[in-house]
């Protein structure tokens, strides 16, 4: 990545830490401490002007405040790299509804309390991919947390996305009915760089593209853009300093993408091992949303019983050994709105279950996703100069991910939002 794009998205953050940033000095001091690489037993973090000042077994307290974080684990503020926090579980109220029956001043309302449950969970960073139908909501609420107006993570957004003419929905209506539909269609190289441009000049941190979907005769997956189109689409971005990012589940559809040069591929269902080794080639990571196929498959019936596991779970399970072999950059990202907003760690858990170890998990939701999102230099670890975006939680979630649901205490910028 250039260095302009990475300056343009660490300037997001600086911004961001600057309205959440606290004065206040603290030494934080648990049994032990996930840095972001590895468990340190017995560290201790201080915390001066929104930032980690040092990190060890020895820190000075003079002048702070000490936090007894006894019996707990301090790790990095967790990341969850695909949310939508426009979006609520769809056993509440169905997709299509959503989009069709609910105001975006209703939607943006749930936003706000789906934002402060994110939080509240530990996960200080979301890069949301796409307002589904919402038009710009998601640049408005990143500018109400930028202000201090709200509380939740920090917020990467996708703006509306793009989607191919006559693919996305919803769909079903005759050709004398206009409805709203999840994303911005488009077709043709020219209008694909004007779009690109529109939603950068809207606000967009990153620009998403469904680069397949169910559609045709047969509603079968299939790309949905060519190599040429999807390449307007990245040169436009980069020329702005932005990434791209791909739905893409079908193999065709995801090699389609990575040559193209997009930074990040969401879901990957039915990549193949030479693919996901092409994408540790090129760099390119997978976030393979696990919470979001098993909420829908619990949705449709399913108890959750591996016995009883349908083909799509199966198949996701078969998908991540392939990840696991190619040695695939994993991206912690779990399409969180198909499921409960403050339920994040359960795509950890996940995780765990599909043959991740739990240090691996915790990585890839901390300097794992800092890194995919290029914003090491200010997320993701226990280093100074980072931005103190830090979450403690009862037990040891490297021996059992689970700990992840137990959360204690939760810093943004070095303000206190939750203590025990």
């Amino acid at each position: 990545m250039t260095r302009f794009l990475t300056s343009f998205l660490a300037g997001i953050f600086w911004s961001l830490a600057s309205a959440a940033a606290s004065t206040q000095t603290y030494v934080l001091a648990p049994d032990r401490l996930f840095d972001g690489e590895a468990m340190r037993e017995g560290w201790r973090v201080r915390v001066e002007d929104g930032r980690i000042a040092a990190a060890g077994p020895q820190v000075s307290e003079a002048g702070a405040e000490v936090i007894d974080l006894s019996g707990m684990t301090l790790t990095p503020g967790l990341i969850d790299a695909h949310s939508h926090v426009l979006l609520h579980p769809y056993d509440e109220t169905s997709w299509d509804d959503q989009v069709l029956r609910e105001s975006v001043a209703e939607r943006s309302a749930r936003a706000v309390n789906h934002l402060k449950a994110t939080l509240d969970a530990g996960f200080t960073t979301l890069r949301d991919l796409g307002s589904e139908g919402a038009g710009y909501a998601d640049v408005g609420l990143r500018q109400a947390l930028e202000k201090g107006v709200i509380e939740g993570p920090r917020l990467i957004v996708a703006g509306p996305a793009i989607i191919a003419t006559g693919v996305y929905g919803p769909k079903g209506f005759h050709e004398g009915v206009t409805v709203p539909k999840g994303a911005v269609e488009v077709s043709g190289i020219p209008n694909l760089i004007e779009e690109t441009r529109r939603q950068l000049g809207g606000g967009a941190d990153w620009i998403k593209v469904y680069a397949d979907y169910g559609w045709g005769p047969t509603g079968e997956p299939r790309p949905t853009f060519s190599v040429d189109e999807l390449k307007a689409i990245v040169e436009t971005a980069k020329a702005a300093g932005a990434p791209v990012v791909a739905h893409a589940g079908t193999d065709e559809g995801m090699r389609r993408t990575i040559e193209a040069g997009v930074e990040t591929i969401e879901h990957g269902d039915r990549g193949t091992l030479e693919t996901y080794r092409l994408m540790a080639r090129k760099g390119v990571a997978i976030c393979p949303t696990l919470g979001a196929v098993e909420a829908n498959m619990r949705y449709r019936g399913w108890d959750g019983d591996p016995a009883t596991a349908p083909t799509r779970i199966t198949d996701k399970h078969t998908q991540m050994e392939r990840i696991l072999r190619a040695g695939t950059p994993l991206c912690n990202g779990s399409d969180v709105g198909v499921f409960d907003h403050g339920d994040n760690a359960w795509e950890l858990e996940l995780m765990v279950d599909y043959g991740v170890t739990p240090l691996a998990s915790l990585k890839a939701a901390t300097s794992g996703n800092a890194k995919i999102l290029r914003l090491e230099d200010e997320i993701g670890a226990v280093k100074p100069g980072l931005i103190a975006d830090l979450a403690a939680f009862a037990g040891d979630p490297s021996t059992d991910i689970s700990a992840l649901r137990n959360v204690q205490f939760v810093m943004q910028g070095g303000k206190i939002i939750k203590q025990p």
